[in-house]
């Protein structure tokens, strides 16, 4: 197991904060190179890569597809007790930016396939991205030429080793205003797009009711980012507010979108950003209460969990033939984006033993 710490702490010293995944996907890839894989490196974007590995047949679908990201989200260093590019252990964690989110994760993944291909010749493939921090980008691009279809997706998203059987789905929007310019000793010349959208941004704050899930919990809206006017002696002429709209079964984005224009007004340019589907897989489908089991003993017996955040597999679904999906990892939920963020190395050991027990499992 302290191979999968030992890369883990790798990852963790790669810089990716928003971007830069090559050298972390460079490192992935020589692993999974040395361990008896067929590895693609995809570098769609300059300095960006996603990783597909895989080991068995080259057609027909695989059984289980293993997958994570390598970016993280920004960490200031100034604001931190340690180094974000630490990698150090103390007092059984592991220390840095993307410990919880999501390299434990992924390093805990290849340990297993890796150990799995050489012990038990099991076939596998993984699938690692780039920028799914904003908005899945290396999903988005991933060749689907370059990935069989498979029946169960694992998503090594940070979940304290529970398993989590999909989430929300994820609605980014735009919203503008546009007025006329005018001197602000003479606002009455002019029409302020500002105080326009910033009536529209709260009612949209405002609005209770959203609808609800049974499964998924409440739809959400988030006015996040506002943005309007050069100085203070001139009538702005246009404003732009972002939303984040978290979507739930029997409340898409076509309905999300309907509703946040009826609340802006119809002098609001409302555009879509970002539009990730929701996932949910049902937990009493054949065969995935052992499933289960195989992850997390005793997770079949309690009510299934639906995150509020997004992952790939919003994207990756539809690439790899519309496999069921669990979420299952060893990084802190509550540690992702956090300052001084750590993840459990005692939960990095558990979760490499729960992957490769589902890799080599006997299926029908």
């Amino acid at each position: 197991m302290n191979d999968a710490l030992a890369l883990a702490q790798r990852l963790v010293r790669i810089d990716t904060r928003g971007g830069g995944e090559r050298p972390a996907a460079d490192v992935v890839a020589g692993v999974l190179d040395d361990g008896g894989f067929e590895v693609r490196v995809q570098e769609p974007v300059e300095g960006r890569a996603n990783v597909i590995a895989r080991f068995g047949p080259r057609a027909g679908r695989t059984p289980v597809t293993l997958t994570g990201h390598l970016d993280t989200v920004p960490a200031e260093a100034s604001g931190w007790s340690f180094d974000p590019m630490s990698g150090d252990v103390r007092g059984g964690r592991l220390l840095g930016r993307g410990s919880s989110d999501m390299k434990a994760g992924v390093a805990a993944q290849i340990h297993a396939a890796v150990r799995a291909v050489r012990e038990r010749r099991v076939p596998v493939q993984l699938v690692f991205t780039f920028g799914e921090e904003t908005g899945c980008d290396g999903a988005a691009l991933l060749d689907p030429a370059s990935v069989l279809p498979t029946d169960l997706l694992v998503v090594a998203e940070p979940t304290g080793n529970r398993t989590v059987l999909g989430h929300k789905g994820t609605l980014w929007l735009k919203a503008t205003a546009h007025g006329v310019s005018a001197h602000g000793s003479r606002p009455e010349l002019g029409r302020n797009a500002l105080a326009a959208l910033a009536a529209a941004a709260t009612r949209v704050h405002e609005h209770k009711g959203w609808p609800a899930s049974p499964t998924h919990g409440p739809a959400t809206v988030n006015v996040g980012t506002f943005h309007a006017g050069v100085q203070p002696n001139l009538v702005p002429d246009r404003a732009e507010m972002r939303i984040d709209v978290r979507t739930v079964p029997g409340f898409g984005s076509s309905d999300a979108v309907a509703a946040i224009s009826r609340l802006c007004g119809g002098d609001i340019e409302i555009e879509r950003l970002v539009d990730l589907p929701g996932v949910a897989t049902d937990p009493a489908a054949p065969g995935m209460p052992e499933t289960l089991e195989l992850l997390a003993p005793g997770s079949s017996a309690r009510p299934p969990e639906y995150a509020t955040y997004f992952t790939d597999a919003s994207l990756l679904t539809a690439t790899l033939g519309d496999p069921a999906v669990i979420i299952y990892g060893p990084g802190d939920p509550e540690q992702a984006h956090v300052t001084d963020e750590t993840c459990s190395v005692a939960a990095i050991e558990e979760s490499a033993g729960a992957f490769f027990r589902l890799l080599c499992a006997e299926r029908p």
